[in-house]
């Protein structure tokens, strides 16, 4: 079954876009340049709109998933790394179910899993593209000229294939790390920068007032009279970005970055080398952000879902059984019940609160479906106790004081407590921040943080390499 799947790739590898591998070293100096051109063209795609929109003033289905998308809603990058990351799951899954099998050491197996992964991408892009368009995303299809339906449609493909080959260029070794976390953490930061220096006015009932919390704080304080209403009024305004919001990000930052050091480091020592030391680092962020983006992408999924059928059939038993949504307060659609009401985040602490049952309900789903997937996680990916152990013995160490038939038994629990632990306290965080009503939600928070920490590794590692002194190590 698995060979056939791939055979049936074969006829499409010439004719897929491709990155060839680079045939010399590439130094550090050249990946950071191939880095910043790549992100460059990713900003500039963020900011270019897409030609032939109507309408984009309905409500946003994928609100709170756009900066794990990487997309900026009616641009270029309207679809973000959404096709990328699905399609990666789908073969991901696949693989583990054993319907499709790949031996990693074999260049054919290779080249035809990497063309599998991009064909599925296009073909989630061309859906995906299609479905926003006939749905009504940029207005009522059946008012729209045919043409104007067909240039969405391409504009969106087009920029699909772009941020395809983006990322394979970055992963191929011409850049540093890979683009889909790259333009994540980008986009974090991107808004977080946005929400506290934007000078974007509003026309409110309070009068001018800017977007950007600190702009806003230093703008209430030159045109207020009362000092100290102007300070309450910056610190906890409704409905744009506050010094409390800000204060609550910079605040499950440090947590983050301080949880994400943590690690055990294990002595190890040459089997055949006498005096030739090493350390095995065990962190307890042991799985990294791959589980948080699964869980995201499964719940966006759900809702998305749910939200776009409840507009369609909103009297149906199993699609109300799904989600039941409403606009809220915030001008954004919600679910008030069903499924999906117990999955989705309240939009503050306060809003939690008045409904405990499924407050608690929906702190229980988060900590434990994200130390459960954490836990799979290893296990998927060969990070367990016995793939370590084999990588261990593969470069003739062991750990100091155990013998080598034992290291898998000695490596498995410090393995699963991480793993598991490691997810329940993600869990934990994603709830905190959301309750804390952070620019960006908890799953947010901890991609950037953890990509961006794997980017100072990457950064150490070329330093080291080149010679340097990684300062930052």
């Amino acid at each position: 079954m698995s060979f056939q799947i791939l055979s049936l790739v074969k006829p499409f590898v010439p004719i897929l876009p491709d990155i060839k591998s680079p045939g010399k070293q590439i130094y550090f100096h050249e990946k950071l340049v191939w880095t910043i051109i790549a992100l460059m063209i990713y900003l500039i795609a963020s900011q270019i709109p897409l030609f032939g929109i109507m309408d984009s003033d309905t409500s946003d289905p994928f609100y709170w998933m756009r900066m794990m998308m990487a997309s900026n809603r009616g641009t270029l990058m309207d679809l973000g790394i959404s096709p990328v990351i699905t399609s990666s799951m789908i073969l991901q899954a696949l693989v583990n179910s054993d319907i499709l099998s790949i031996n990693y050491s074999v260049k054919e197996d290779r080249i035809l899993y990497d063309a599998c992964q991009k064909l599925l991408a296009l073909i989630m892009t061309l859906g995906q593209a299609v479905a926003q368009v006939f749905t009504g995303f940029y207005g009522n299809p059946k008012t729209m000229n045919p043409i104007v339906v067909f240039l969405l449609i391409t504009q969106l493909m087009f920029s699909g294939i772009i941020i395809i080959l983006l990322d394979e260029l970055l992963s191929k070794g011409y850049g540093i790390g890979s683009g889909v976390n790259l333009f994540i953490a980008c986009n974090v930061c991107e808004n977080i920068i946005w929400k506290c220096f934007s000078p974007k006015v509003y026309h409110t009932a309070r009068g001018i007032e800017f977007e950007g919390a600190i702009i806003s704080f230093i703008h209430l304080l030159c045109v207020r009279k009362k000092k100290l209403n102007a300070i309450f009024e910056a610190f906890f305004r409704s409905n744009l970005p506050n010094l409390i919001t800000l204060l609550s990000t910079v605040l499950v930052f440090c947590i983050v970055i301080y949880f994400h050091g943590m690690r055990v480091e294990l002595p190890l020592e040459s089997t055949q080398v006498r005096g030739q030391k090493g350390k095995w680092p065990i962190k307890l962020f042991y799985s990294s952000t791959t589980p948080i983006i699964v869980q995201g992408y499964i719940v966006g999924h759900i809702s998305t879902i749910s939200k776009f059928l409840y507009q369609k059939f909103p009297s149906n038993f199993i699609i109300r059984f799904l989600g039941v949504w409403e606009m809220n307060v915030y001008r954004r659609m919600v679910p008030i019940k069903g499924l999906c009401h117990y999955i989705y985040p309240p939009e503050n602490l306060m809003e939690g609160l008045k409904s405990p049952v499924t407050f608690l309900i929906y702190i229980t789903f988060m900590i434990l479906t994200s130390a459960i997937l954490s836990r799979a996680w290893i296990d998927v990916n060969d990070r367990n106790a016995h793939s370590v152990a084999k990588q261990i013995k593969n470069q003739k160490m062991t750990i100091k004081g155990i013998r080598e038939q034992n290291i898998e038994s000695y490596l498995a629990p410090y393995i699963s407590i991480a793993s598991f632990l490691g997810g329940f306290i993600i869990g934990f965080i994603c709830v905190l921040a959301n309750v804390l009503d952070t620019v960006g939600s908890g799953t947010n928070i901890i991609l950037a943080v953890g990509i961006v920490w794997q980017y100072f590794e990457e950064f150490a590692k070329e330093n080291l390499k080149q010679g340097k002194v990684a300062t930052f190590a």
